[in-house]
């Protein structure tokens, strides 16, 4: 088993490398053409993308939109904004780009005038030039300054809670968001090495990471460090904290018979997404011993994909960082009077 896994660390540090170059705002955009499925982009139509990383799903939304369709497009990241802006800039005022977090999507139609949209994308988490650039600092891959903020403006870095917060509070967090067995062990000995200087980058972190995982569970599974980074970065950037309630505000801008697409990329996410969808599309609140439904709580969706879609083969052997991404669907109810949740 370790001979197989140390081939696949190999292969997988070499596709990443060959994927991207630090620096430049590329992406491969997961789950395309199961994304325009789900989504149904039609001409004229409009639709947001909550998370336009290097614009690949909104480039392909632009195409099936024309013509007369609209593209609006999110991102807290001014790197992603630029690069997108850049990418595409053909489409003219076709594409409406601002840079803010999707927690504020309400606010960004309410801006524009827009009561309502014909499809929403989310894809959550961290894109892959924010991992490939060093300067970010979001990789175990690369030496660089411990930062992880997808909006460099915030002021709390994976640095200051690395250094600053309690052992404790340490420990919670990369258990709760990295689900990691170790965290108790790492938090210590994180609070160890900092009393003897801070904790300044990522390399530094992936050592005591690494001391701190007994032998064989360094040599089993993941990327000793790939748990705890997760961890942090989620804490920096509050992702699941925004998750339900941006759900819940987009399903209410969808005009019926809209789509939302959210696309996950590890068990946390995934299971609020999951959730929330569940409580959208059977808001009922009555005892299970009621014979009828007696609080009058309607469906707000219809969960398109209850089991989730996941990557193909051929995409994840196109691109190994595919492999842990879901995608789920909902669909607006006509009748729906709410949220319901």
């Amino acid at each position: 088993m370790f001979p197989v896994y140390k081939f696949y660390r190999k292969r997988m540090m070499q596709l990443m490398t060959e994927e991207q170059t630090p620096g430049v705002f590329a992406h491969i955009p997961v789950l395309l053409r199961e994304v325009m499925e789900g989504l149904k982009p039609f001409p004229g139509g409009i639709f947001v993308d909550c998370t336009l990383g290097g614009g690949g799903h909104s480039t392909e939304i632009l195409k099936r939109t024309t013509p007369g369709g609209r593209l609006i497009g999110l991102d807290q990241d001014a790197d992603a904004i630029a690069a997108a802006g850049e990418k595409l800039a053909g489409y003219g005022d076709r594409v409406m780009l601002v840079r803010e977090n999707f927690s504020r999507l309400a606010q960004v139609l309410d801006n524009m005038g827009i009561k309502e949209v014909n499809g929403i994308l989310f894809d959550l988490g961290v894109s892959s030039y924010q991992l490939d650039n060093p300067a970010r600092g979001f990789s175990y891959m690369h030496d660089a300054p411990l930062d992880m903020r997808m909006n460099r403006e915030n002021p709390e870095t994976a640095g200051d809670i690395v250094n600053n917060r309690p052992e404790k509070e340490l420990s919670r967090i990369i258990r709760e968001y990295g689900e990691e067995k170790h965290a108790a062990r790492i938090a210590s000995f994180i609070a160890r090495e900092r009393g003897k200087r801070p904790i300044e980058t990522t390399f530094r972190l992936v050592e005591i990471i690494k001391s701190a995982i007994p032998a064989r569970d360094r040599r089993e599974g993941p990327h000793p460090a790939k748990r705890t980074f997760q961890a942090l970065r989620i804490a920096v950037n509050n992702e699941l904290g925004i998750i339900r309630e941006s759900i819940l505000a987009a399903v209410d801008r969808l005009a019926p018979g809209g789509r939302l697409c959210v696309i996950t990329f590890h068990s946390l996410e995934d299971r609020l997404v999951k959730e929330t969808f569940r409580k959208m599309a059977r808001p009922c609140v009555c005892p299970r011993d009621f014979p009828v439904c007696a609080c009058g709580r309607e469906p707000v969706i219809r969960d398109v994909a209850p089991r989730g879609v996941t990557p193909s083969a051929e995409e994840i052997d196109k691109n190994p960082r595919s492999r842990s991404a879901r995608l789920r669907i909902a669909e607006k109810i006509p009748s729906s009077k709410g949220t319901g949740v």
